[in-house]
């Protein structure tokens, strides 16, 4: 956006995608050890408020309406690698992993109703899980099958 923005809209992409750049700093300092855990909660704290900043100003360009929106959705989530030591900045490795299983689902079937979509998404969820894990998927699913659904969602929250 910012570079195919005309001048004033670019700023504001431009604003985010700097305070962006300085969590990720942040985050790289905590992984050196040269940052104490009271630092970080107070460097963060300052992001979210710079944060907050850019939201609360009303943008004029339609296309950084829509970032603000977007960003103003994700807020709580933003910074959470930031909070949560060792977490990705980014979902980029999980869609990454998902990719062919998502491109089979659409290829092979199982998307035909939303009941049959969403089965197929947790199964591929909790095949991709066992295989990150090492662990044998057949005998969790045998055991899921024999369970009843709240037990069964219960067990799938515990091995992601």
């Amino acid at each position: 956006m910012e570079e195919r923005s005309a001048a004033s809209a670019a700023v504001f992409p431009g604003l985010v995608k700097k305070l962006l750049k300085q969590a990720l700093r942040l985050r790289d300092r905590e992984a050196k050890g040269t940052i104490s855990a009271a630092g970080m909660a107070i460097a963060t704290g300052r992001l979210e408020k710079k944060l907050d900043g850019l939201l609360a100003d009303p943008q004029a360009d339609e296309e950084n309406r829509k970032l603000a929106k977007h960003l103003g959705k994700e807020r709580e989530h933003l910074f959470t690698f930031l909070q949560c030591p060792g977490l990705a900045a980014t979902n980029h490795e999980a869609e990454r992993a998902l990719r062919g299983l998502v491109i089979a689902r659409k290829v092979w079937g199982g998307n035909r109703t939303a009941r049959g979509a969403r089965a197929q998404s947790v199964l591929m969820s909790v095949l991709r899980t066992c295989r990150q894990q090492q662990r044998v998927a057949l005998p969790l699913l045998i055991e899921l099958q024999r369970m009843r659904q709240t037990e069964a969602l219960d067990l799938v929250a515990d091995t992601s």
